[in-house]
């Protein structure tokens, strides 16, 4: 009698060999073809293997922006704002002073970030730069009671800028000294924007080491303004191998700056998202990241963009504050709602439009 073994190994000879003659068949099919035919196959497959993974990357960064948020994602108090160098240089007064103190009463804004530099290269601040910062922070603690203002302190950065070399004990010593001079300006805090810092910098989390002993010796904050983190794995070293541009931080670089300042703003703008829809997703996605990266005892801050601008890397219609608060929001209410050191941060005062504020004021502050 035939046993089952036998009938299943019979069966699966006769596939094989099924499948043998039509592999035969298609390799001399192929065989046939014409090279500009094969090219095309090949070129229509390498194609789709990069098109399927991607594709559902972007499927599942738009679901991303899903949902209703939480009506428990407002704002905590511990919001931010940049601004620009007008108020340290002269150019601004007591009106505007005043005007001010006008803009941020009822809002969630504690800090302000007050471009105090630029550095120099080598990372001493010449005092001729910011000759109005001691009349500044005098003239917003009377304004503006409860307001941390902090100096925001930026350059640009090696291998890729030919600016601050962090890699160099001496120019970090500088930038060190750099901000105990900020703080003899009467600032609450010292706030570093230095762009492009590729991850995997050791002088840039030195510099951090360096510089917050000093900022806490005067009972003052140390901040710093990060990139966005990698959305897919690895992306950052795509990034730079193909444009030699490090636009990422990988999540770990992220969380080894968090944990080494008081406050840590992610500059969520200029993400070349081509809609208001992949924009909230991206945010919201973003925000997850950053949250899992932060230590709970840090403030985090998500940027928004309070400025118009339509160029590649960054669509005017889609990077909108309504699209990024929203997206902000849901980041927030699916990951952390009862977290309360976080907030957003709004780039920059001098770009922004009624509208952005209103916006602000609507979805976040409310």
């Amino acid at each position: 009698m035939t046993t089952f073994r036998t009938r299943f190994r019979d069966g699966a000879r006769g596939a094989l060999r099924r499948t043998g003659a039509r592999a035969e068949a298609l390799r001399a099919r192929w065989r046939g073809w014409s090279r500009w035919r094969k090219a095309l196959v090949v070129a229509v497959a390498a194609l789709a293997v990069v098109a399927v993974p991607v594709g559902s990357a972007a499927l599942a960064l738009r679901l991303q922006y899903v949902g209703d948020p939480s009506p428990e994602a407002r704002t905590r108090g511990r919001d931010a704002v940049w601004l620009g160098h007008a108020w340290v240089d002269g150019r601004k007064g007591d009106d505007d002073v005043a005007g001010l103190a006008r803009r941020l009463a009822g809002t969630g804004v504690r800090d302000l970030y007050v471009h105090t530099g630029p550095l120099e290269h080598d990372g001493s601040l010449p005092p001729s730069v910011h000759p109005r910062a001691r009349w500044f922070t005098e003239a917003a603690h009377r304004a503006l009671p409860g307001i941390r203002v902090q100096g925001w302190l930026g350059d640009e950065v090696k291998p890729e800028k030919d600016g601050l070399d962090l890699e160099d004990a001496a120019t970090r010593e500088r930038v060190t000294a750099s901000a105990g001079q900020v703080l003899d300006q009467g600032f609450d805090g010292v706030h570093f924007d230095m762009e492009p810092i590729r991850p995997g910098s050791k002088g840039w989390l030195d510099l951090l080491e360096r510089v917050r002993p000093v900022t806490a010796g005067r009972g003052a904050v140390l901040s710093v303004a990060a990139p966005q983190i990698d959305p897919l794995p690895y992306q950052h070293n795509l990034g730079i191998a193909l444009t030699g541009h490090g636009k990422w931080w990988d999540q770990a670089y992220f969380a080894a700056t968090a944990r080494r300042v008081d406050q840590i703003a992610l500059m969520t703008y200029d993400s070349s998202m081509p809609t208001e829809g992949f924009y909230g997703g991206y945010n919201a996605y973003q925000t997850e990241l950053a949250l899992e990266a932060t230590p709970e005892d840090v403030d985090l801050l998500m940027g928004l963009p309070f400025y118009w601008e339509d160029e590649w890397g960054h669509w005017g219609d889609a990077e909108t504050v309504n699209a990024g608060i929203r997206g902000i929001r849901l980041g927030l209410g699916r990951h952390d709602i009862g977290r309360r050191n976080f907030g957003v941060g709004l780039y920059v005062d001098f770009a922004a439009t009624e509208q952005n504020w209103a916006d602000y004021r609507r979805e976040w502050v409310r």
